[in-house]
């Protein structure tokens, strides 16, 4: 946290995007980017400087988000209509995920709540993802990972698993790069 606050990003998670961007070249000049479950905005003060010049993101979370350069923010749920609103028809080029669920401690319920959120993200993906769009989410490898993985696999055309050096090596945590929407 100390290096991401010396290099003016909200938390590490910043770190995590740019390592994988570099190497799947998801984010681009002009883009439209939606970052789910965006709080505190470490992925999105990284895809704002992508998208320039001529891009936008759009990022939501249940929390506030303290105001960010180039981004729009909204507070509520992904699931609910108001940011297809907010998309006013657009599409999107990218849409990130680094949604979790608020935790309780006990494990399956914490994998169905994460599976959940992650089938409700690939809805709307679904619904507002380019066909050739690129969907990067956060996953969690135990119970419910094997569940997303194939669901991602029966909606994108390619899928891939990725675990950047910023991720911890202890961490359970890892990032999957779908491309190219085939459920629209």
């Amino acid at each position: 946290m100390r290096q991401a606050k010396q290099q003016g990003y909200r938390s590490r998670a910043a770190f995590k995007l740019l390592q994988i961007d570099a190497r799947e070249k998801i984010l681009k000049p002009g883009q439209t980017v939606v970052d789910l479950g965006a709080a505190p905005g470490g992925w999105s003060q990284v895809a704002a400087a992508k998208v320039k010049p001529g891009g936008r993101v759009i990022a939501i979370d249940l929390l506030t988000i303290v105001p960010i350069s180039g981004v729009i923010l909204l507070k509520g749920d992904f699931r609910s209509d108001g940011l297809l609103r907010a998309m006013e028809g657009a599409r999107a080029d990218v849409v990130l995920s680094d949604l979790a669920p608020n935790l309780s401690g006990i494990g399956n319920v914490d994998q169905a709540r994460a599976l959940e959120l992650a089938g409700a993200a690939i809805d709307f993906c679904c619904k507002a993802l380019k066909a050739d769009g690129v969907f990067l989410a956060k996953a969690f490898h135990g119970q419910a990972f094997d569940a997303v993985l194939t669901r991602l696999k029966s909606s994108f055309r390619k899928v891939k698993v990725v675990k950047p050096l910023a991720s911890r090596g202890e961490s359970a945590e890892t990032y999957l790069v779908a491309r190219g929407v085939s459920a629209l």
